[in-house]
């Protein structure tokens, strides 16, 4: 009997919760409707904190592609990956050459995005040295 007294007692409880997280939920949808007014426009959009990192930012990506593009010898490099993609054709392994190619798909694809990222942070770099590392009000 105490089981059930407990096991009763239990799904109480889970109905509660599940009562008032339905009630919070709502609660919130509400608060979130196109009706609402929007916030009041923020000067504090992360502009200095980004202009400040910018260099270090620069210098990661900057690592990152080198390596990327580094010869067979360098671990990580696209170069050494499609060596070894070749390796496992060449021995008949096709369970780790087809693993081993979607690992080279996918690193080439981090390299378009650094790639990308590089370009945006040289208009962000433009931009801090514009506007005084993000000191300025860009909004007057």
């Amino acid at each position: 009997m105490d089981a059930r007294r407990s096991t009763r007692t239990l799904l109480a409880g889970l109905a509660a919760a599940a009562l008032l997280a339905g009630s919070a939920g709502a609660a919130s949808a509400a608060d979130a409707s196109p009706s609402a007014k929007p916030a009041a426009k923020s000067a504090h959009d992360g502009a200095r904190a980004l202009c400040k990192r910018e260099p270090k930012i620069d210098k990661r990506i900057d690592r990152a592609l080198d390596r990327l593009d580094a010869g067979k010898a360098r671990r990580g490099s696209l170069a050494r990956l499609q060596q070894r993609v070749d390796n496992a054709k060449k021995a008949g392994h096709t369970e780790i050459a087809t693993f081993l190619q979607g690992r080279l798909d996918h690193r080439e694809s981090l390299k378009k995005t650094l790639e990308q990222r590089q370009k945006d942070l040289s208009g962000v770099k433009t931009w801090c040295e514009k506007n005084d590392d993000g000191k300025k009000d860009s909004g007057k």
